[in-house]
């Protein structure tokens, strides 16, 4: 810090809020900003016995003294927004950017009764492609134009710059994964409508690139996707089943296909994200001994190893490791390797 930078490395669903969660809080940040591109993403945060499916607030809204903003480049539906931050009790300390894009009932509907977009694409029916091209058209509504938003409005790259002129420490998450990214897919056009690698999330926040200290890569231990698109060694579902990786996506509920740890995918990701960190979620289901830990030397052989050829084949420092769903199921290795 003082500004990291948090995106996902495969496909999206790498556990990026539990991550970020576990930062906030462990490293008392002052302000925590969502970039990417609008509720169509979702991070699940553990916190307290509680579970938080988040698709607009910031997951690190767990830290309660944090500033929660979202940037420009982030759609905005007024429902979800306002529902989540109802959910999180965080009335009075969130603020949008006022040029946010708004996601109306008709971008959601467009979404939904479009053959490509549901059938061929297999979009989550968010509404934020057919937004995303209203805004491309320049005639989307912005956050400054609906009257129930203005209080809630702010100049987010004029704050997040004071704040990180005073040294203070600001968490900036990215949605999706990298290669979900519009420009740097490798499944187009079954991807999201813009890009979402660590340069774009900066963008979409406004702040530039000489502000970032760390970029945080987050990879699952396995890789998964929903919907459509090539996935290398994807395994079937019985044996996905029987390896305890079946899943179900935060905002859609489909099912998430999966696959073994890409390694070739992953040094790709690190490349296209400037990555200086890679945090690893999940471990627990790839080694199931490992579920709870909180130190390194307490992990099996084998997930060490794991471990230990990540970052011999990256080239990058594994300094977080997820063996858990609750926000405090980290091993934290930050002071070791960094």
């Amino acid at each position: 810090m003082p500004l990291t930078v948090v995106v996902g490395g495969f496909y999206g669903d790498e556990g990026k809020g539990k991550i970020v969660s576990y930062v906030a809080v462990n490293d008392e940040v002052d302000i925590g900003v969502r970039g990417g591109v609008g509720p169509n993403a979702g991070h699940t945060v553990v916190y307290k016995g509680t579970k938080y499916k988040l698709r607009q607030i910031p997951a690190a809204f767990v830290e309660e003294k944090a500033k929660l903003l979202i940037g420009a480049g982030v759609l905005v539906d007024p429902e979800v927004f306002f529902r989540e931050l109802r959910e999180t009790g965080t009335e009075g300390r969130t603020f949008i950017d006022r040029n946010c894009g708004i996601i109306s009932t008709r971008h959601i509907e467009m979404d939904r009764s479009s053959p490509h977009l549901k059938k061929t694409i297999a979009t989550t029916g968010t509404g934020t492609g057919p937004a995303n091209a209203d805004r491309a058209h320049r005639r989307l509504k912005y956050a400054k134009d609906i009257p129930e938003l203005v209080k809630y409005t702010a100049d987010v790259p004029r704050l997040l710059n004071g704040v990180l002129d005073e040294g203070r420490r600001v968490l900036l998450e990215g949605t999706q994964g990298t290669f979900l990214s519009l420009f740097h897919t490798d499944a187009y056009p079954y991807c999201t409508s813009k890009d979402v690698t660590a340069s774009a999330i900066c963008s979409d926040v406004g702040v530039g690139p000489t502000k970032v200290d760390d970029v945080l890569v987050v990879f699952k231990s396995y890789v998964t996707r929903v919907g459509r698109g090539p996935l290398r060694d994807e395994y079937s579902r019985q044996e996905a089943e029987n390896l305890g990786v079946l899943e179900v996506a935060t905002v859609t509920g489909r099912t998430r296909r999966s696959a073994p740890f890409d390694y070739d995918l992953a040094k790709r990701a690190i490349e296209l994200n400037g990555g200086t960190q890679i945090a690893v979620t999940k471990i627990d289901i790839t080694f199931p001994d490992a579920k709870g830990k909180r130190r390194f030397e307490e992990l099996s052989s084998g997930a060490r190893r794991f471990v230990s050829t990540i970052e011999d084949r990256l080239g990058v420092p594994v300094t977080l490791l997820g063996t858990g769903p609750e926000t405090e199921h980290v091993i934290d290795l930050r002071d070791q390797k960094i």
